[in-house]
């Protein structure tokens, strides 16, 4: 899977989590029916859009995004709907482009990021493991710390 296939699918994911979040708020809140859908879409919205925040990190190093471009892709999946189109516009501007810089055969690492992104990289089935224990992780934080709004009322 190339960079640009990966953060696509993560964005379409992001997006259409967050439809189904927003379905979920107007039973709860519209039609006063029910909370379940909060509950369960709030929870997959959640953990998609934390993959999509480490997708991102993985996508700015291994693409060499500038702070700018990279800020504004963690920033993205914070309103509804942008991530799709953040990414078409990375995609546009050629941000995108090519396989898997820091892979196997790729460039050598220079920095502790790139280090870390080509030791992924190296393994597949353990980055796998390592985003799922990760997004795992900073669900079981987020679920702690509750959820981004009040819930009074």
């Amino acid at each position: 899977m190339t960079p640009r296939t990966l953060y696509r699918r993560i964005a379409v994911a992001e997006v259409v989590t967050w439809a189904l979040l927003l379905a979920g708020m107007v039973l709860k809140y519209v039609t006063k029916t029910t909370e379940l859908g909060v509950k369960v879409f709030g929870l997959a919205h959640g953990v998609v859009f934390i993959a999509y925040c480490l997708v991102t990190l993985l996508l700015w190093v291994n693409q060499r995004w500038t702070a700018r471009e990279g800020l504004l892709g963690l920033l993205s999946a914070v309103p509804p709907f942008l991530t799709v189109w953040w990414e078409r516009r990375l995609e546009r501007r050629g941000r995108l482009e090519g396989g898997w810089r820091l892979g196997r055969d790729g460039e050598t690492p220079t920095t502790p990021a790139e280090r870390a992104v080509a030791a992924l990289l190296a393994r597949p089935l353990v980055a796998v493991g390592v985003g799922v224990v990760a997004v795992l992780a900073l669900t079981g934080v987020a679920l702690v710390v509750g959820p981004p709004v009040s819930t009074q009322g």
